[in-house]
C-alpha cells in the first residue's frame, strides 16, 4: 500500500459512536447481500453532535439491480448517481446515497470532472460497516483517490507556493462552487481548520499519488516543482467553469429525482438551508404536495437572497 492509502486506511478505521455503528448495520441490513460497505461522513463526524443533527452516509452496494431488483430505482441510480433516501434508527434521522462499488470508484477518482463524491472523501470518513474484507480493500482504495482527484483538479488554480492547509482551503473553495450550495462562504476554511493537522499529514501523500511534485520551503509553505504556464493556467479556468455549469445543473437534475425517492425532501432542503444560510424560510403544505414544483418554485428565490450559491 502507498503512504496515503495506509493514512486512509487508518483514517477510516478509526472508531465512531456505537450508535452511529449500529444505524450503518441497520442501513446495511435493509439491503441484504447487496450491501458492501457503509461510510459515514461529513458535518456530524466533523462535530461529533447527533442528536437534533441528519447524519450523511453512503451505501457502496455490489450493483443496482441486487440493491434494488427490477424497480425503476435501478435505473435512476445508474443514470443520475446517487440515490439518496432517508432513515432513522434509535433516535437518529441520516439521508443515505447509495452508490454501486464500480460508481464508487470511478466517481471518487480523476476519472470524472464531478466533484460531488471527491470533494467529500478528500474529507475525514469512516468505514462504519463492510461486508467482508474485500469489501473493506475496495472501500479504502476508493476513498483513497479522492484526495489526490481534489489537489489535481486545483493545481492550476493556486499559486506555484502556497500553505498547505491554504492549498486545501482553496481545493473545496473550488469544489464548493461547482455545485448549488447552502453553506454561508467560508465554509471550506471551516472544514480544514477542524482538524489542519490531518490535512497537513495529507498534503504530500496526496500530491504524491496525484503525480505533483513538491518541497516544503522551511517557512511552513509547499514549493510546487514545475511551474504552471499561462496556458495551462487558462486550461484549468476553463476545466473548473465547466464544473460549475454541469455541477449546478446535475444538481438540479439530483433535486428533481429525489422529489420522487426523497420523502420530507422538501423540508429537509429548507432545514438544511436554514441551518447553514441563517435564513428563516418556511415550506407551504402544496410545497409538500409537490415536491419537486415546490422545490423549483424556491430555487430562484433562494438564489437571489444568497441562501444557494
Amino acid at each position: 500500500m502507498s503512504r496515503l492509502t495506509d493514512l486512509v486506511a487508518a483514517e477510516l478505521g478509526a472508531p465512531v459512536e456505537p450508535r452511529v455503528a449500529a444505524f450503518a448495520a441497520d442501513i446495511a441490513g435493509q439491503y441484504g447481500a447487496a450491501s458492501r460497505a457503509v461510510l459515514f461522513y461529513g458535518s456530524c463526524l466533523r462535530s461529533d453532535r447527533l442528536e437534533g443533527e441528519m447524519l450523511d452516509f453512503y451505501l457502496i452496494v455490489s450493483d443496482y439491480r441486487a440493491a434494488y431488483g427490477r424497480s425503476w430505482l435501478a435505473v435512476a441510480n445508474r443514470l443520475i448517481p446517487p440515490n439518496v433516501f432517508p432513515s432513522g434508527h434509535d433516535g437518529l434521522q441520516a439521508k443515505i446515497a447509495v452508490l454501486s462499488e464500480g460508481d464508487f470508484a470511478r466517481l471518487a477518482s480523476s476519472r470524472t470532472r464531478g466533484v460531488s463524491v471527491w470533494a467529500r472523501f478528500a474529507q475525514p470518513a469512516r468505514l462504519v460497516w463492510a461486508a467482508d474484507e474485500a469489501a473493506r480493500t475496495k472501500a479504502v482504495d476508493g476513498v483513497a483517490q479522492a484526495a489526490p482527484a481534489l489537489l489535481k483538479a486545483a493545481r492550476p488554480m493556486v499559486g506555484d507556493r502556497i500553505g498547505r492547509r491554504e492549498l486545501w482551503r482553496q481545493a473545496f473553495d473550488l469544489t464548493y462552487s461547482a455545485e448549488l450550495r447552502a453553506e454561508r462562504s467560508g465554509r471550506s476554511r471551516s472544514v480544514v481548520d477542524t482538524d489542519p493537522e490531518r490535512y497537513e499529514r495529507f498534503t504530500l501523500p496526496a500530491l504524491a499519488e496525484a503525480g505533483i511534485a513538491a518541497e516544503p520551503d522551511g517557512e511552513g509553505s509547499l514549493v510546487f516543482a514545475d511551474g504552471l504556464t499561462s496556458r495551462a493556467r487558462r486550461a484549468g479556468k476553463r476545466a473548473w467553469r465547466r464544473r460549475r455549469i454541469e455541477g449546478k445543473l446535475l444538481t438540479l437534475l439530483r433535486l428533481a429525482k429525489a422529489s420522487a425517492t426523497y420523502a420530507g425532501g422538501v423540508d429537509y432542503l429548507v432545514w438544511k438551508i436554514n441551518r447553514h444560510a441563517g435564513t428563516n424560510i418556511e415550506v407551504r403544505d402544496w410545497q409538500r404536495r409537490w415536491p419537486l414544483l415546490g422545490a423549483l418554485v424556491l430555487l430562484p428565490r433562494l438564489w437571489l437572497r444568497g441562501a444557494v450559491r
